[in-house]
């Protein structure tokens, strides 16, 4: 524990030296709701009534937690193929602190983020009306996926090993995004593409959120949104027991 808390402390002193990145990252979901709450939210409409915005929120809060696992993929990827990680193998420190360390660090950055997408939120009118107890287990579902694919980020760098590979998981991220229900409700969709989006991950997370917020667009017929909560919790826990063993059994077997 005391070298991972060592590691998170250099993730973090990275950010620190590099605020114009950090900064960057933070603004870039501001910029999207900006973009789809009032750019394009007079097209759309939300099943059963309700404004726009307020159905919106919950999705970039979710899309936010998915747009940080493209910066997990490139700082792991960047230190294996700057040696960094061989060193670290090669020094006397517990092997699982060089993962749970990154995976701590990512973890503060994305409560970071989500705090100011909350603030984000609140400015443009975006309030949680199901109570403090539940606005905090949505809060806590969407570090919850956060969590899970920080796993998945580590394990494909490691594969990977090349940082300009991120642009793959880039082109990944945003058909995950764009087929569920963050901007528009998967009822709207044709048939096959709503029942895609609605069994998505991240759909699981975003219609629980609107519940425990106390959004439109929570409803839903399907059995995934009936049990969104559900699978909100059971999505990542599942994603977490795949990809948290793969990396831990990758780095133990990276080539020196």
């Amino acid at each position: 524990m005391a070298d991972g808390v060592v590691l998170t402390g250099r993730a973090l002193a990275h950010w620190v030296r590099q605020p114009a990145q950090v900064l960057v990252g933070l603004l870039f979901p501001v910029l999207l709701v900006v973009m789809f709450g009032y750019l394009l939210g007079g097209a759309m409409t939300v099943p059963g009534g309700g404004d726009y915005r307020e159905f919106l929120l919950p999705g970039m809060f979710a899309m936010t937690m998915v747009f940080g696992v493209e910066a997990t993929y490139a700082a792991v990827a960047t230190d294996l193929a700057r040696g960094v990680t061989d060193r670290f193998r090669s020094l006397p420190m517990a092997s699982s602190a060089v993962l749970t360390g990154r995976a701590a660090a990512d973890l503060l950055h994305a409560a970071v983020a989500l705090a100011v997408m909350l603030a984000c939120g609140w400015a443009v009118g975006w309030h949680p009306r199901a109570g403090l107890p539940a606005a905090a287990g949505a809060v806590g579902l969407l570090l919850l996926l956060r969590f899970a694919l920080i796993w998945v980020g580590i394990h494909l760098a490691l594969v990977l090993r090349r940082p300009e590979s991120v642009v793959v998981l880039q082109i990944l991220v945003w058909p995950l995004g764009f087929t569920s229900s963050a901007f528009v409700a998967s009822e709207s969709m044709p048939g096959w593409l709503g029942a895609v989006a609605g069994w998505n991950p991240l759909s699981a997370t975003v219609t629980a959120c609107r519940e425990l917020f106390g959004n439109p667009g929570s409803g839903g017929g399907s059995f995934a949104a009936e049990h969104a909560v559900i699978l909100a919790v059971a999505w990542p826990l599942l994603l977490v027991a795949v990809f948290l063993p793969l990396s831990v059994r990758r780095y133990r077997h990276l080539a020196g």
